[in-house]
């Protein structure tokens, strides 16, 4: 478990932006090759699924590309090398010119990415490769301004503070500076695909849980600005681990502590969007027993 971002350094519901030194911007680990792996999969099986962009974006995939091409040899020369006009990644060798820029970049990371574009003075979803989106579809995102993206989100509806606060860290955000925030979820299911809507109604019935059959979902993503086209790049790696893996860490009383705390504040729409309204019970009392 890499990232715990329910050990109270990130809140949810919050912006929770903070500065990210360059050299971490991607984090590839060993299971890089199937991650890739299952990008393939699924980019061959369901390429409208995962990958859409909008015309005039071909400049803004390119500078993304050719900013990954020089990144990853660079800080890890033990996983990647350019090799003329593809990229070596592990064992795989990568074409960089045979599809979309934002495909090739896709698939030389763990991350899904995304591209936003200020249109008529509204950032903008304008490409994406998401192979592994955290219940929701590019359907319904493509093309929309980040307050439509973010309506279902509470407190992150048009008009709210949170949604003119992202908008005036996007337009003022520097080339150079990146940031990263987290998101966490808990999931019946550990697939890292995983479109379908996770939201229920305040009312939802109280269910039980499997301690290996549940999942916690941690989200880092992280904002950057391209310095020639402006466009701001999205990086969502996912991070997927059986809420038993807790009891492995030394720190396991502590973190479980917090996440109980995080998941007891939240108000019944915030626990309605993230699912947790029929889990919150068990998942309190699970947390409690590998407390101890």
């Amino acid at each position: 478990m890499k990232h715990t971002p329910y050990d109270g350094s990130s809140k949810p519901f919050t912006i929770g932006l903070v500065q990210l030194e360059p050299e971490r911007w991607i984090e590839p680990d060993d299971a890089l090759d199937y991650y890739l792996q299952e990008k393939a999969r699924l980019l061959e099986g369901q390429r409208d699924a995962v990958f859409v962009a909008g015309d005039g974006t071909e400049a803004a995939q390119a500078e993304l590309l050719n900013s990954l091409v020089e990144y990853l040899p660079r800080c890890y020369p033990h996983i990647y090398r350019r090799d003329g006009d593809a990229m070596v990644v592990g064992k795989r060798r990568v074409p960089l010119s045979r599809d979309a820029a934002l495909v090739t970049a896709g698939s030389l990371v763990q991350d899904d990415l995304a591209i936003m574009e200020c249109k008529e003075g509204d950032w903008r979803l304008t490409a994406a490769y998401v192979a592994f989106p955290s219940s929701w579809s590019l359907a319904e995102k493509f093309g929309r301004a980040m307050h439509e993206i973010h309506a279902p989100v509470p407190g992150f509806e048009a008009g709210t503070r949170n949604a003119e606060l992202i908008v005036r860290m996007f337009d003022k955000l520097p080339p150079g500076r990146l940031v990263e925030r987290f998101n966490w979820a808990v999931n019946v299911d550990g697939a890292l695909h995983l479109p379908k809507s996770k939201s229920e109604g305040i009312g939802a019935e109280a269910v039980t849980l499997a301690e290996d059959g549940t999942f916690i979902r941690v989200e880092r993503q992280t904002l950057r600005k391209l310095p020639q086209t402006g466009a701001i790049v999205f990086t969502i790696r996912i991070y997927s681990d059986p809420l038993s893996a807790l009891r492995r860490r030394p720190d396991a009383a502590a973190l479980t502590r917090s996440f109980i705390g995080q998941l007891s504040e939240l108000t019944l729409p915030q626990a309605a969007y993230k699912g947790l309204v029929s889990k919150r019970e068990a998942l309190i009392a699970a947390l409690l027993e590998i407390a101890g």
